[in-house]
């Protein structure tokens, strides 16, 4: 899901892939647009000023022109899951 995730991302923001299904991807860390105004990081840790237990979203847009970053992390759980796993991850975005 999130390879499927990284790739479309990518094809939206104007990063050059060399496979041309989403099926076929295999996300690298760090992919860049052509002429770097976009930087996608997958799977990196975010360097922070404290301590926090899970600091590794599984996508990172940063956007070089506007100097704003978007953190996906997805979660896919079963239906009785739901609840509990968008309780925990509304907890880590608490400062």
């Amino acid at each position: 899901m999130c390879a499927q995730l990284h790739f479309n991302i990518c094809n939206e923001r104007g990063v050059q892939l060399h496979k041309k299904h989403w099926y076929e991807h295999v996300p690298k860390s760090v992919e860049t647009s052509q002429g770097g105004k976009v930087t996608i990081l997958w799977n990196q840790r975010i360097q922070i000023d404290r301590t926090i237990p899970n600091n590794k979203p599984d996508i990172i847009i940063r956007d070089n022109e506007k100097g704003t970053c978007m953190l996906i992390d997805v979660a896919i759980s079963g239906d009785t899951n739901v609840i509990k796993k968008e309780a925990e991850k509304q907890q880590h975005c608490i400062p």
